[in-house]
Formats: structure tokens, C-alpha cells, sequence
């Protein structure tokens, strides 16, 4: 058999993180660069992404003839039938064929879906959801993501559109979330989240050390962490206000799907799971009904930040 490799990629509203796989499902190279580097327009972004796969390939010394495929995850609504992103809600793409572009770059395959469903499903082929039927996975970054395993499948519903639980409505009067509608989960619980309220309590003339990392844009997990582990009271809010509706939505979904797991992943989850873990699991049993909760295990995520990286490789091994 001839050597072959995988190049797959993670683009979120603040990063494109990039790896190459050999035959053996292994990560042999990465890269990272944020993903508006040098603009904010949708060409800006794609040559960031470009950029990766180009670098990746020149610095890991592989051949570039014997790349097999390509996949990529995009923070949205995905067609991922033709490869199109409908709509991104924190990056400028709207009906953008990645697919035609990307294959056109590269000559080689190429497979898109929506980032949280391949993160829960590179944790149901590879991570901490193997073995489990049914999976809810909530991915808290940037934004706020899901993604549904059904019966060992990835469900993502009538064109692709299924599991968009960051923009589940929990409260209509509350605050503005970046797809037009109010009180949508990721306007509470994501980083842009609980920087807009951290934001909103600093301009009220409240002390935080998160002050200046909130500033112009979101904070870094770091940050919060340090904030988080000084005490500091408005980062401590902010994130039992994240928690709270978290535990709301969680109960909401065991209600609904009844699944054998409840995933928690995403950039926030990896710097600082178990805080959030914690505050969620005290909470969560006042929104669901016992006799379904106690049938449901509530986990993190096992492969951090490649969670989406191996969803994309399943993609294009078609375990989908």
C-alpha cells in the first residue's frame, strides 16, 4: 500500500488550527493561525485557511501528490451535501462554496460539515463517547455548538441543519446573540457570552481583572481561568450565569433525546472543564425529570482540541 495522508482543519471564529494524519490515524504535523490574520472579509479568511494547508505541507516535508483528502469543519450552517456554508455567525461567509474553492486550490477531495458535529463525532469514533448510542454534545468556544449521535449516527437533520442548540431560546427578552435573535444559549454561555456581560458589568463602573481582555473582542480561556482562580467577582458571575443556562439547555435535551451521554467540549471546556462540570452537574437535575437523568452520563471531552480534527477525519473515512 501506498504511503497516503489526511489533511484536516478546524475553523472557528478566532483560529484555524490545521493537522496532517498518516495512514494510521496519528497527528504527524499542526499548525495554528488566527483566522481573520490580515482582514475580516470572507476571502481574507480562506486565505488564512489556505495559508495552513500550504505551510502544513511544506513544513512537514510529505509529498503534496500523496494527499488523500482534505476535510474542514466551518461555525455554521452547513449544506454538507454540496459543500456549501450557508452561514457563519462569527465569520463573514454567507452561501460560500468552500467546497469548489478548496478543491480547485488543492486538486484532492475535499469535505466540509459543521464544527460540532464533527467534534461529537471524532469523540463518538475516537474519544471520550465511544461505546455510547445516543450522544448530546454541547461545544462551548467562541460560539456554541451542538452535535447529536442517534443510534450511532450523526444526525444532523433536514439539510444538514440539525442541532444548532447555541441557538436555543432561553429567555426572549434577554441579550442580542450574533444569528439576529435574543437570549439564544450562545449569547449567555459562550466567550462572547459572558464577555458581553463581563463588558456590561465593567461599563457600570464594577472592578475586574478581565476588564482590558474583554476590551475590543473576547477573552482568552487563560485569562478567565486566572480571573476564575483570583476570585476576581464579575468573572465569577459571568460564568455561573454561563453554567446556569448551560444546565437549563442540558436539561432541556435529556428531556428531549433521553441519550445515554451528555458531551461537554470546545476551547473553554479544555482550559477549565471541571469548574464548569461542576457548576453544571449542581444544577442540572432542577431542569430534567429524574427518572430520564438517571440514565444519562454527563462527560468532557477527551480529545481537547482535536476533537473536531479527528470528527473530520471520520468524515472522510465515511463514518459518518
Amino acid at each position: 500500500m501506498s504511503e497516503s495522508y489526511n489533511i484536516c482543519l478546524d475553523v472557528g471564529g478566532t483560529k484555524v488550527l490545521g493537522a496532517i494524519f498518516n495512514e494510521n490515524d496519528e497527528i504527524i504535523y499542526r499548525l495554528k493561525k488566527r483566522s481573520k490574520d490580515g482582514g475580516d472579509s470572507s476571502a481574507d479568511v480562506e486565505k488564512v485557511i489556505v495559508s495552513v494547508v500550504e505551510e502544513m505541507i511544506k513544513k512537514s516535508g510529505i509529498d503534496e501528490k500523496k494527499i488523500n483528502a482534505i476535510a474542514s469543519c466551518a461555525p455554521g450552517v452547513i449544506d454538507q451535501g454540496t459543500g456549501v456554508v450557508l452561514f457563519t455567525p462569527n465569520l463573514p461567509w454567507r452561501n460560500y462554496d468552500m467546497r469548489a474553492s478548496m478543491e480547485k486550490k488543492f486538486g484532492v477531495p475535499f469535505f466540509v460539515g459543521n464544527d460540532v458535529n464533527l467534534g461529537v463525532l471524532g469523540e463518538h469514533v475516537y474519544g471520550a463517547a465511544r461505546g455510547y448510542k445516543n450522544v448530546v454534545g454541547f461545544f462551548v468556544g467562541t460560539g456554541m455548538g451542538g452535535g447529536l449521535i442517534l443510534n450511532n449516527t450523526l444526525f444532523t437533520g433536514n439539510q444538514f441543519k440539525a442541532a444548532e442548540y447555541g441557538h436555543m431560546i432561553l429567555d426572549p427578552e434577554g441579550p442580542l446573540c450574533n444569528c439576529g435573535q435574543r437570549g439564544c444559549l450562545e449569547a449567555f454561555s459562550s466567550k462572547q457570552g459572558m464577555s458581553a456581560y463581563i463588558r456590561q458589568q465593567v461599563s457600570r463602573g464594577r472592578k475586574s481583572m478581565m476588564a482590558d481582555a474583554v476590551q475590543e473582542g473576547v477573552f482568552r480561556s487563560k485569562q478567565l481561568k486566572k480571573a476564575l482562580k483570583e476570585k476576581d467577582a464579575v468573572a465569577v458571575e459571568a460564568v455561573d450565569r454561563a453554567c446556569h443556562y448551560l444546565a437549563i439547555a442540558t436539561g432541556n435535551l435529556i428531556n428531549t433525546i433521553s441519550p445515554d451521554l451528555v458531551l461537554y467540549g470546545g476551547g473553554v471546556i479544555e482550559a477549565m472543564g471541571e469548574t464548569f462540570l461542576k457548576r453544571i452537574l449542581k444544577e442540572v437535575d432542577r431542569y430534567c425529570m429524574p427518572q430520564i437523568r438517571n440514565t444519562v452520563d454527563i462527560r468532557i471531552a477527551s480529545l481537547g482540541d482535536d476533537s473536531i480534527l479527528y470528527g473530520d477525519l471520520a468524515l472522510i473515512k465515511g463514518q459518518e
